[in-house]
């Protein structure tokens, strides 16, 4: 149940001035948010506050005419949320419970199902189920619908409104409805929440000298568990790396500040990724630094169509400066940034405030990341590989911009369906090509020193 603020409780029993306090609510957010500018007075003199004169009116109606009492703060948080779904996929209002979850996440650690969800047009659509929890463990796939949540019908709901629906105190029950184009009919299926802790990145060592570093997503202290990762790998290996492979399958994004630093980890110089705001202003470039540099062993990023934001951001990074080469399938393409901004109430707006470009400024708004080497998930025809939720599926999405997109001839191989359980190359065909490519790439560097050396050898009078 939310709690309504007094300033509320209060003016429920004064129609005119429960309409003239819900109007300063209203002014104070938008001016607070500045989405009125003074351009825009100048065109309109009465500019936006003629219609708000309207939505007091309708509050006023509703307040006084509704055939029941209303929750004034459901009605506000209600008029909020519609204004900010006008706008794109991706920014959302978040009421102080939503908000608190979202937190919740972003920390590691939180009390739901472990379900990564994303819109698809009026369908809510499993991204990816998180291992070892109440999600995988029922056997929820990629690309499941999900018709109904606890008997409520999801279509038409954007992502928070999912994860706010399936997050909660662990023990409770979640009761889903679950569409899969293999089934005659949806399922239904009960499952018992529990503490969903994420570990962002897992890591294993091959041959005793690659190592393979799975990110599930960019949290706080994504990076530093990264650097712990890598560590434990040269200690394993006993020295340093032959070679490491990057699996961002299936990691859904989240903060821009550690998908930075985990691409300043590989990267000597140079930028990293540029964002521009409204109308190419504010624009903001970010470098790398040589400080704890990785060494420059050979390196893999796998991709798919689950690869999306700030994920799309480092293979896209690590690509242009070909400090890596990029193996799998086209990736997500959402290629805006949100920013989260924290209200007086305790409630939540995520805002996108800008686009970003990879460092040879490309746009990969809808097209998302080419892979340098095209290897498919499953041996399926190649609609069945666009089966991911994709950012040009969404609905008011932005149009991607005209760029120098970067076109790679592509190798195709066909594999299995991706694991739940990563890192294991016997049940893992991208893994598998990933792996072969680095003992190769082992193989022909050797071939080519030996090479030089008969040369130079044979040259010698």
């Amino acid at each position: 149940m939310q709690t309504v603020p007094p300033q509320l409780e209060h003016a429920r029993s004064h129609g005119s001035r429960r309409a003239r306090f819900a109007l300063l609510c209203v002014c104070a957010t938008l001016a607070g948010l500045g989405l009125f500018r003074v351009a825009r007075a100048a065109a309109d003199p009465a500019g936006p506050y003629r219609k708000l004169d309207v939505f007091s009116h309708v509050l006023s109606l509703i307040q006084n005419n509704y055939v029941e009492d209303v929750d004034d703060a459901k009605l506000l948080y209600g008029a909020i949320d519609g204004m900010v779904r006008t706008l794109d996929p991706h920014s959302t209002f978040m009421d102080p419970k939503a908000y608190a979850a979202l937190k919740q996440e972003t920390d590691g650690e939180y009390g739901g199902v472990g379900l990564e969800v994303a819109a698809r047009g009026d369908d809510l659509v499993v991204v990816t189920p998180l291992d070892d929890s109440p999600a995988s463990r029922a056997g929820l796939a990629p690309g499941d619908k999900l018709l109904e949540i606890d008997g409520a019908q999801t279509r038409g709901w954007k992502e928070i409104d999912g994860v706010k629906a399936l997050m909660g105190a662990p023990g409770t029950t979640c009761v889903l409805k679950v569409a899969r184009p293999a089934w005659p009919e949806p399922h239904t299926v009960t499952l018992v929440r529990d503490v969903i802790r994420v570990v962002s990145v897992e890591q294993r060592l091959y041959d005793h000298r690659y190592g393979y570093v799975k990110i599930k997503n960019f949290q706080d202290r994504t990076d530093a568990y990264l650097k712990r990762a890598l560590d434990t790998l040269r200690g394993q290996s006993g020295g340093p790396l032959a070679g490491v492979i990057l699996d961002l399958r299936h990691n859904p994004g989240g903060l821009l500040e550690q998908a930075v630093k985990v691409a300043d980890r590989f990267l000597y110089e140079g930028v990293i990724v540029t964002t521009k705001g409204r109308g190419g202003k504010h624009v903001e470039v970010e470098r790398a630094h040589p400080k704890d540099t990785e060494p420059s062993y050979p390196m893999i990023v796998l991709v798919d169509g689950g690869t999306a934001s700030a994920s799309e951001i480092v293979a896209g990074a690590l690509q242009d400066h070909g400090r890596a080469v990029v193996m799998g399938t086209p990736t997500f393409g959402k290629g805006s940034v949100q920013t989260v901004i924290e209200l007086e109430d305790g409630s939540g707006l995520k805002l996108t405030i800008a686009r970003y470009y990879t460092p040879n400024g490309r746009s990969i708004q809808e097209k998302g990341i080419t892979p340098d080497l095209y290897v498919r998930q499953q041996p399926a025809p190649a609609a069945a590989e666009d089966d991911s939720p994709r950012e040009r599926n969404l609905p008011n999405h932005f149009k991607a911009e005209e760029a120098n997109a970067r076109v790679v001839p592509a190798s195709t191989a066909l594999l299995p369906k991706l694991p739940q359980q990563p890192g294991d190359p016997s049940d893992d065909f991208q893994l598998k090509t990933a792996l072969d490519t680095l003992r190769t790439w082992q193989i022909f560097r050797a071939a080519l020193v030996g090479t030089a050396s008969k040369t130079a050898a044979s040259s010698q009078p």
